[in-house]
Parts: structure tokens; C-alpha cells; sequence
């Protein structure tokens, strides 16, 4: 075992460049860190530049820097697919090759919203495609006068429902969702995720989603390398939304997170612990609130606010210790439309152990990053998964 405790942090839609099938995905010229950088006068991201990252697509306020410690590369996707679930469960071996279902243009069959007010005794309002904040001001005051389901999608493959918090209860809404989950496991509506989006405030322009949003995921389609730690009795510890993402499985202990502040706080707190095995951040912010809502400066100034806390987080990180930063997929907050956008992304690797740096170069799979820590933990990645480690490579 070369390292005792590995941090993955994934910044969840942080691209950095197109992809070589990109154009495949209707997604052309997308560079979702370069173009963040372009549409803001300053940013001020040091740590992010001392691992590599300025290494990896030019920036315009920073220059490439010769990096004294650190691995860094870009990665490719091997799946077929932009999204959150399909990108996780690559990093941690398993490819996609059949995409998610999405109904963006067309909102959900008649008979999925029939079957679900029949199930939930609630009657369903919205069904289409919507900004989360949008749908609250155009339907939240309906919703909390008689009690329907707002149900809405977005370019991914979800269905989102929200209820207020202080009328309906969290208990209520939970329960609707349950419902939808277990109807939408049919194959022609088989979404990635349905999520929990309760509100609070009482009129249009006062409405607040809160940080008590549950993500209903579909279990990962086979063994993952979360699953081989936790069989060998090595923690996997998941903070902000990891948990959910693989549906609790290989997840041995979770923090849920208030925000991606919030989530590098519990981060840097579970730095002062002691674990053996792996801690599997997810920053959500960056694409909830920024990405989707094409808001570059906003993306600016969260990167920034993670950077400080980087700062705080490496000292407190040992010599076994190995922290890897990565993203999930792209989110270019300069493109057209709302989706997520396909591209590569960083992956940097860092300990204080190491005694130099390397441009890994790109690598054809998410899934490097968890051979790379299975091989670390001297255990196999599970049969009919993809991905080769690294390891030996990190000096």
C-alpha cells in the first residue's frame, strides 16, 4: 500500500476541452475552464495553477508554470453519454454504451404522469423542460394551493420533482419520489435519476430550493471499485452527492453537503481523521448552479472559493496520503442550451511524497483513476470493467 488514504474530488462539469467525438454530441468548440477564464477580467485560482491545471488548457490570466510536484493529464470518455451517473461510474470502471433516456423536447408519456398521479394521489403540473428556479416562480405558488407535483426534466436524464417544504414536508415529497423511482425502472422510461427538489418561501421571486435535495439513482450496472474496497474492508467514505449517484452501493460512511463550500469543509475536516481507503468528494455547485444556468463569472468566483479552500485542505494532507482532482463531464457556461457539454478533464494527482511532476498526456478513460487506486490498495478491478492503473507512474 503506497498510500494510506486517497482524496478524490471531482468538480463536478469542470471540462477543459473538447473531446475528439465531441462534434458527435452536438457540442463543437466547448472548453468549459478556458472559456470561464476568458469572460472574467481576473482569476485567481494558485493552487489549481501549482498542480498543473493552467498546464492542461490555456488560460488567459495564467501562464503555464513548471509544476515541482504533481502528476497531471487530461482524460477522455470512453462512454457514450455527458452525465453526471455515466462519468462517476466510469471513473470507477464500468462503460456505457447505451445512453440514458431523456425527454427534454417532449416531457414525460402521458401514461408514466397518469401512472404517477395514481400512485401518489397528486395531481402533476409542469411536465416539460425547465430551470429549476424558473418552474418555482412560474408554478410554486399553484403547487403549495393544491398540493400537486411540479414534475419537470431538464437536458439530462432525470425526473425532478418539487414540493414545499413547509407545506407538503420533506416525508411527503420523499415518498412521491420513491413512486416515481420505481415506475421509471420500466425500460422506456428509465431515467438516470429522479430528485427530490423541495422549496420554501410562500410567492414568485421568494422561492428557495433547499439543501435538502435527494437524488433517486439507478444502482451502477455492475460491481464497481467502490464495491472490491468496501468487500476488503477498506473505507469509502462519500461526501456531497456520491452516495447517491451509486445508489449507496460500495459506500461505507456519507456526509450530504450543503453546498461545494460546504462540501470542501467536510473534506478538510475528514483530512484530520484517521482512514484507511478512499474519500469520494462531489462538488455540485459548479454545475447546478453555474453550468447549466450559462453563468461564466458565477463558475469564476466558486473556482476561486474552492481554491482558497484547497489552500487549507494540502497541508493538512500526509506523505501516504494522495489527492486526485478530476471532473465528471463538461459545462461550458458560454454554450447554447442548458445541457452539459462533452469534453475531456482534469485529472490531477498529487502527494506530498512525490519527488518530481509529469504530463501524463491524455488518457483513454475515466476509469484510470480507480484502477489506479485499487492497484494502490493491492486489490483487482472487478470482472467486465475497463481501466488500467497508473500507479507506477506516480514517483
Amino acid at each position: 500500500m503506497k498510500y494510506k488514504r486517497v482524496f478524490t474530488i471531482v468538480i463536478d462539469s469542470l471540462g477543459i476541452g473538447e473531446a475528439p467525438d465531441s462534434k458527435d454530441f452536438g457540442d463543437v468548440g466547448v472548453n468549459t475552464l478556458g472559456h470561464i477564464s476568458e469572460s472574467v477580467d481576473t482569476f485567481n485560482i494558485p493552487n489549481l495553477q501549482s498542480l498543473g491545471m493552467a498546464n492542461l488548457t490555456p488560460l488567459k490570466q495564467v501562464d503555464m508554470v513548471n509544476i515541482e510536484k504533481g502528476y497531471y493529464a487530461r482524460a477522455l470518455e470512453a462512454s457514450n453519454g455527458k452525465d453526471t451517473m455515466t462519468g462517476h461510474w466510469e471513473m470507477m470502471g464500468l462503460k456505457t454504451t447505451k445512453p440514458f433516456k431523456t425527454f427534454t423536447d417532449t416531457g414525460f408519456p402521458k401514461e408514466l404522469i397518469e401512472a404517477l398521479e395514481k400512485e401518489t394521489g397528486r395531481k402533476v403540473i409542469g411536465n416539460k423542460s425547465a430551470s429549476g428556479t424558473a418552474i418555482l416562480d412560474e408554478l410554486g405558488e399553484e403547487q403549495i394551493k393544491t398540493g400537486a407535483l411540479i414534475v419537470y426534466t431538464s437536458a439530462d436524464s432525470v425526473l425532478q420533482i418539487c414540493g414545499s417544504e413547509e407545506h407538503m414536508g420533506l416525508e411527503e415529497l420523499y415518498r412521491c419520489c420513491e413512486i416515481a423511482r420505481k415506475l421509471t425502472l420500466k425500460d422506456e422510461w428509465k431515467v438516470g435519476r429522479v430528485i427530490a427538489r423541495p422549496y420554501v418561501g410562500s410567492k414568485k421571486g421568494e422561492f428557495t430550493r433547499t439543501s435538502n435535495r435527494h437524488d433517486y439513482a439507478l444502482s451502477p450496472s455492475g460491481k464497481t471499485a467502490l464495491d472490491v474496497l468496501k468487500e476488503n474492508g477498506f473505507d469509502v467514505i462519500s461526501i456531497g452527492k456520491i452516495k447517491d449517484i451509486f445508489n449507496g452501493c460500495g459506500i461505507t460512511e456519507a456526509e450530504r453537503s450543503k453546498s461545494s463550500v460546504h462540501g470542501m469543509e467536510q473534506t478538510i475536516e475528514m483530512a484530520d481523521k484517521d482512514f484507511t481507503g478512499l474519500c469520494f468528494v462531489n462538488l455540485v455547485d459548479f454545475d447546478a448552479l453555474w453550468g447549466h444556468r450559462r453563468n461564466p463569472v458565477g463558475y469564476a468566483k466558486e473556482l476561486e472559493m474552492f481554491d482558497e479552500k484547497l489552500g487549507m485542505l494540502i497541508p493538512k494532507l500526509k506523505e501516504d496520503d494522495l489527492l486526485i482532482i478530476t471532473a465528471d463531464h463538461g459545462n461550458d457556461p458560454t454554450y447554447i442550451g442548458t445541457d452539459h457539454t462533452r469534453e475531456m478533464v482534469p485529472v490531477l494527482m498529487y502527494s506530498k511524497s512525490m519527488k518530481g511532476s509529469l504530463k501524463l498526456g491524455d488518457l483513454p478513460t475515466f476509469a484510470v483513476i480507480g484502477a489506479t487506486i485499487l492497484d494502490n490498495f493491492g486489490v483487482n478491478m472487478p470482472a467486465d470493467t475497463i481501466g488500467y492503473s497508473i500507479l507506477d507512474k506516480l514517483l
